[in-house]
């Protein structure tokens, strides 16, 4: 992985994407999107995750996420296993028209590396980016919450059901228990202090 692109300080949020081997879209149905959200949760109540903003398209997820144990690494490794193993469950045993073809496209990916034995499922890395501003972190957040309106599956990012953009918009979504950022939106009718400068 290169330098820029390493968690060199895992107590510290990071913008990070997590993609499905081959950009297959395994998110298009509810019970593997739910298993995400479950495994989010747990993370949040039982693993010191702090997230703080979310997108889960239909085959990759981006996160503003931090380790309150200072371990990011290790906790993304362990969700990225955990949800691997589940979605992998419930693609053998639940109704599912593409099993065999997406099946047969996870051993192939695990068949080019050691790692796995049977299947792979997340790609290899998660391109993470340390959020070292307030406005870097908005930067990001403004992204992911804009990816669903960008592919034109909604007009306004608060309609997605599956990422943060509710939670900060209408107060609720469909995760909840995330470590909000502050709201950046600036009072315009009170003077800000290059107004009171200019006006002297």
């Amino acid at each position: 992985m290169p330098e820029g692109y390493s968690i060199r300080d895992a107590s510290k949020p990071h913008f990070v994407t997590l993609t499905v081997v081959d950009w297959i879209d395994v998110f298009t149905r509810k019970v593997y999107k739910d298993c995400i959200l479950d495994s989010l949760r747990f993370c949040m109540v039982n693993k010191g995750m702090l997230l703080y903003g979310y997108v889960l398209m239909s085959n990759h997820l981006h996160m503003v996420v931090q380790s309150e144990a200072g371990d990011l690494s290790g906790l993304l490794q362990d969700f990225k296993k955990f949800t691997a193993k589940t979605i992998l469950e419930k693609i053998q045993t639940v109704p599912e028209s593409r099993r065999e073809w997406m099946l047969e496209r996870f051993a192939r990916a695990a068949s080019t590396h050691s790692r796995n034995k049977t299947y792979q499922f997340w790609q290899y890395g998660n391109h993470p980016e340390e959020v070292y501003s307030e406005k870097f972190l908005w930067s990001k957040l403004d992204y992911l919450h804009l990816n669903p309106v960008r592919t034109g599956i909604v007009e306004r990012a608060g309609d997605y059901l599956y990422s943060s953009a509710g939670n900060y918009i209408h107060g609720k979504g469909v995760l909840e228990g995330l470590t909000l950022a502050a709201n950046p939106v600036v009072d315009v009718l009170r003077p800000s202090s290059l107004t009171r400068s200019l006006q002297q």
